[in-house]
């Protein structure tokens, strides 16, 4: 009888401890940013992070709809681990505090090595839009629709931002959809001026470091320039003394996340 209840004991430990590990598995997964993979209709593929807002998998608010913000890394985090590509945006958007103050889904595609987010030269003064988009920035479009279909997302606060390469593609990205896109926060990048008429509307927070020597900080100005000359009022922030890394202090500004998520579409047609 006491060797029964022992092994009662036994099975009921081993119970509650694979328990308590999926538990904690499951509430990791929803914490952290997950990889994914897109397959669109043409049978091409793009890796991505996703992360959820807090409260998608809970029963009362599973259908209530949330921001989706679209980060495009820089050229150095391009490959195919599907990792790296987050490590700028993961602190930012993964602490609990911002999860809870702006709940949203995040998602991070990754560009292939030899990719662009848009097909031009870094290190030039200025740049004529391809009339094509590339094939990664395609594929992010494809992604961002298919994501609409399939979650509860706000499609009147879809946002994206990006750095480096990634802020070239923010600029590439807002002209070529002005209509997908209710705010952007390019960094360290450069668009076609030519492009200001389209975008003029948006609200736009650009930043660029003023010794950067791989990207022109006159890109950044350029552009903010050129969108003040047709009506527009965007807000750009240089910082003195840094170079290309100026992400750092900008996703580090306290006001960054707050600016953003109170941009929506609805605001543009009242």
């Amino acid at each position: 009888m006491e060797l029964k209840i022992k092994m009662s004991v036994i099975k009921s430990a081993f119970f509650f401890t694979i328990l308590f590990f999926m538990l904690i598995q499951n509430s990791s997964a929803q914490e952290a940013f997950q990889k994914k993979v897109f397959h669109s209709s043409d049978n091409d593929s793009l890796l991505y992070n996703i992360l959820y807002p807090n409260s998608f998998l809970s029963e009362e608010s599973k259908f209530e709809k949330h921001p989706l913000v679209v980060f495009l890394h820089g050229s150095g985090e391009r490959g195919s681990d599907n990792e790296i590509q987050i490590m700028h945006i993961k602190d930012l958007f993964q602490n609990q505090a911002s999860r809870k103050k702006y709940p949203a889904f995040v998602i991070a595609p990754q560009c292939p090595k030899g990719e662009r987010w848009v097909d031009v030269k870094w290190d030039k003064e200025k740049h004529i839009m391809p009339v094509n988009p590339s094939e990664s920035m395609q594929l992010t479009m494809d992604l961002i629709d298919s994501l609409v279909k399939k979650y509860p997302i706000d499609i009147n606060r879809i946002y994206i931002t990006g750095l480096s390469m990634g802020g070239f593609g923010t600029w590439d990205a807002i002209a070529r959809y002005p209509d997908t896109f209710a705010a952007a926060v390019p960094i360290c990048g450069g668009g076609d001026e030519s492009t200001a008429e389209l975008i003029k509307n948006i609200p736009i927070w650009a930043f660029h470091g003023a010794d950067d020597k791989v990207v022109k900080v006159e890109r950044s100005r350029n552009m903010v320039n050129a969108i003040k000359k047709v009506g527009g009022s965007p807000t750009y922030t240089e910082y003195k003394g840094v170079g290309h890394g100026s992400w750092i202090p900008a996703y580090e500004e306290t006001e960054l996340l707050k600016w953003l998520f109170m941009q929506s579409k609805k605001q543009e047609n009242n």
